[in-house]
């Protein structure tokens, strides 16, 4: 569906659900993420699926071009508080390469041109600074303070540039 210069975007499938819980079985990752059993992760991927059919975007798998291999998960994954995250998890031994990087700017840059939002947030938990330092990069900057599951999260945004009329 979205093609970098190293990563291929595609729908997260109910197919993907090894790699899935694979990739939040890590504590490196899940610190801010949280994992999935194998039932749970069913139920995340099959909402996944349903979002892409009902609102046209969700989740993606992101691909290494070169080898297929899956890295981790990038995407404007659902509506909170009536706004669009953008949010990006990769395997811990795939940090450090801009990869999350490269995938959330492709998604980013495919929201503006797909989707009416006048901006995008990206949910920061307190301590994670790596995602912190990727949305700055992309743009975004801290717009208010929030609770998510009952835990504490700083909402970024970002807003649709200037020069891009919403579709």
């Amino acid at each position: 569906m979205i093609e970098t210069e190293r990563l291929l975007l595609r729908p997260l499938r109910v197919s993907d659900v090894d790699v899935f819980v694979e990739l939040h079985a890590d504590p490196q990752v899940n610190r801010f993420v949280g994992s999935f059993s194998r039932q749970q992760a069913l139920e995340r991927l099959t909402a996944i699926e349903r979002q892409w059919a009902e609102r046209g975007h969700g989740l993606c798998a992101i691909e290494l071009k070169s080898s297929g291999k899956f890295i981790g998960r990038s995407g404007l994954p659902w509506e909170q508080f009536d706004e669009v995250e953008l949010g990006w998890t990769l395997r811990a031994d795939q940090w450090g390469h801009g990869y999350a990087t490269e995938a959330a700017q492709a998604c980013l840059a495919w929201g503006f041109s797909t989707l009416d939002d006048d901006y995008f947030t990206a949910l920061m938990r307190p301590g994670n600074d790596a995602s912190v330092r990727v949305a700055v990069r992309l743009g975004f900057a801290p717009r208010r303070e929030d609770h998510l599951q009952g835990r504490p999260v700083t909402v970024y945004a970002v807003d649709r540039p200037a020069d891009l009329p919403a579709r």
